[in-house]
């Protein structure tokens, strides 16, 4: 067995979670116990803890899967307009037919426009790509990055606290973990001196070739000023590093006057395009 596989470790779904399902189902057998109910906080499973599905999507989704209830009047008229627009983007009109590698060109298309709305800058629906989940773009472009160079590890910077997949998919790849600490007493801030100071170190024995960014942050739930977004940039610039910036929660905002800032939108506004290869960036959505 792959020794590297034997050695993850997946903290969301690990021993701690493994016993709480365990108490569970002693709970539903009717084991005393001095409590009668388990909150399961070690993972954002929304449906699970009783959030109310959106229509919209469940009705688009029915819709594409079965073109009869075009014809059903209780379904809304907006929910039929969306399902025809991704229908008229499937060879043969149906939701069964292959796509392209990179995604339906259709909802490449309609997630470009709301990263145009999002930033004010330019997107090519060339450049996006649809996974089946975030986890599994992150883990491509990490599986795409582990190359060894003069007997040396890829490198990648993490920030601690992190989102375990990063820690189980760089030891699966057995790729060198790089950890950059954030700063608790300041509000989980990330600390560029820190940074620089790790990369220098980590150069005797690999190859830093990523950094990695959550944005906002999980689990700490800090967001970034622009101004953090841009010294972020700079380094990696001065650093040759790509960025991964995992913004998956940008709609997860909820101080007062605070806004979301994308790296895409400041990687452009600093005149720094991807097309002229002066800094490299893969941002995840969800």
């Amino acid at each position: 067995m792959n020794p590297h596989i034997k050695k993850m470790e997946y903290a969301v779904r690990g021993p701690l979670v493994i016993r709480a399902d365990e108490i569970v189902k002693e709970l539903q057998a009717k084991s005393q116990k001095p409590f009668s109910d388990v909150i399961k906080a070690n993972i954002g499973d929304s449906h699970a803890m009783g959030q109310k599905p959106l229509t919209f999507f469940r009705q688009v989704l029915a819709l594409v899967a079965y073109t009869p209830l075009m014809n059903d009047p209780n379904i809304p008229s907006d929910s039929k307009e969306r399902a025809r627009e991704i229908l008229s983007g499937c060879a043969g009109g149906s939701i069964g037919s292959y796509t392209d590698s990179a995604g339906m060109e259709v909802i490449r298309r309609q997630v470009a426009r709301f990263i145009e709305k999002r930033d004010c800058v330019s997107c090519k629906w060339e450049d996006i790509m649809l996974f089946n989940g975030a986890s599994e773009a992150i883990k491509m472009v990490l599986r795409m990055l582990n190359n060894e160079i003069d007997g040396k590890k890829t490198g990648v910077l993490l920030p601690i606290p992190t989102y375990p997949l990063y820690t189980a998919s760089v030891t699966e790849f057995n790729m060198q973990l790089i950890m950059y600490y954030l700063d608790e007493n300041k509000g989980w801030n990330i600390d560029i001196a820190a940074m620089e100071k790790a990369v220098k170190e980590a150069r005797t024995k690999c190859n830093p070739r990523a950094v990695v960014i959550i944005n906002p942050g999980n689990p700490t739930g800090q967001f970034m000023a622009r101004e953090n977004v841009e010294e972020i940039i700079k380094f990696a610039y001065k650093e040759q590093l790509l960025i991964l910036a995992d913004e998956v929660y940008q709609d997860n905002i909820y101080a007062e006057c605070a806004t979301f800032n994308s790296f895409k939108k400041n990687v452009d506004g600093n005149g720094c395009t991807l097309q002229h290869n002066a800094i490299s960036l893969f941002s995840f959505l969800f």
